[in-house]
């Protein structure tokens, strides 16, 4: 048996589907299967599929029922000991399994292991911007209020799915961020502080979408919370606080050019959670609306841009 199962879910994903199963392919951790579950696309994967000659990969087809049905099934299918998900447009530095199989070795009582992440451009191209986390240990608070783990940098025991369960398929959105709550209620998580996965940014991405993504977040925190002990029910509006700073800048970065929407949800988040103007990211958010209202979107990208290599540069030093 593989002592890993990575689970791809693929709908017309052709784009850069290819590129993604080769960053597995070249990983320095050969012992895995790679399972591509194709969610009932109309592209070409099934002839593309046809042409892979590496036995370790497989191609497992179904109706279009969703991400998160893609992934279940990927989870029923796995045989590995350890599973690891990767979306079908984003890609793993080479050590990224290695790093993260030695690290569930070594520590039996980790259950789930992530690590940071590069973004990258349609054309694979670094924008040198590090997502970082520091989500590890008993991490479980900090999961409940907020996100910090993206699914493409995730290895996870099976036996913890076993026990917690899978993906609701029944969730519109953030249902991943709804299993690592259950995951990390019950087990200590690890990160490797290192970007060992390039997370992928174009106009197909589903967080891009916030009009969606706001319709899907009430009731994944609502189940959330559903099952949350009494004494930390105060993090119930610290988590939709966060969130509606997360739509805020959703907001801008997509068609809000009049900032209209992003001023709506960044009154909402201090309205859940008052002290959160204080933060650095409500202070950044404030910042990158003033600048797009003064000169418009496109000087808000240059702005933006000019800020963060000022920062390196200055961390640099």
């Amino acid at each position: 048996m593989p002592k890993v199962s990575v689970i791809i879910p693929a709908y017309n994903a052709m784009t850069y589907l290819p590129e993604t199963l080769e960053s597995v392919l070249r990983q320095t951790f050969t012992d895995f299967e790679v399972l591509i579950v194709n969610d009932g696309s109309s592209d070409p994967i099934l002839a593309w599929a046809c042409g892979i000659v590496d036995p370790r990969v497989k191609l497992i087809s179904q109706e279009n029922k969703g991400v998160s049905a893609a992934r279940n099934t990927g989870i029923t299918h796995a045989q590995g000991e350890y599973i690891a998900f990767l979306d079908a447009d984003d890609l793993w530095e080479s050590t990224k399994l290695e790093k993260q199989v030695r690290c569930l070795e070594e520590n039996p009582a980790i259950g789930l292991v992530h690590t940071w992440i590069v973004l990258i451009d349609e054309q694979g191209k670094s924008s040198g911007r590090v997502i970082s986390s520091n989500a590890e240990g008993n991490a479980w608070k900090q999961v409940v209020e907020h996100n910090p783990i993206q699914t493409s940098t995730v290895l996870v025991r099976r036996c913890c799915l076993e026990t917690v369960g899978v993906f609701d398929q029944n969730l519109r959105s953030a249902e991943d961020w709804e299993l690592w709550v259950r995951i990390a209620s019950r087990y200590l998580l690890a990160v490797i502080k290192e970007p060992l996965v390039f997370y992928r940014l174009h106009a197909g991405n589903t967080t891009k979408n916030w009009r969606l993504i706001e319709q899907g977040l009430s009731p994944v925190i609502e189940k959330v919370f559903q099952s949350i002990p009494p004494e930390a029910q105060y993090l119930k509006h610290r988590c939709y606080a966060r969130d509606n700073l997360y739509l805020a800048w959703k907001a801008l970065q997509s068609d809000d050019k009049d900032c209209k929407w992003a001023r709506h949800f960044r009154a909402s988040a201090v309205k859940y959670y008052p002290q959160l103007r204080y933060s650095r990211q409500y202070i950044r958010l404030s910042l990158a609306i003033a600048i797009m209202e003064w000169f418009g979107p496109f000087g808000f990208s240059r702005v933006m841009a000019f800020i963060y290599i000022l920062r390196r540069r200055v961390f640099s030093l």
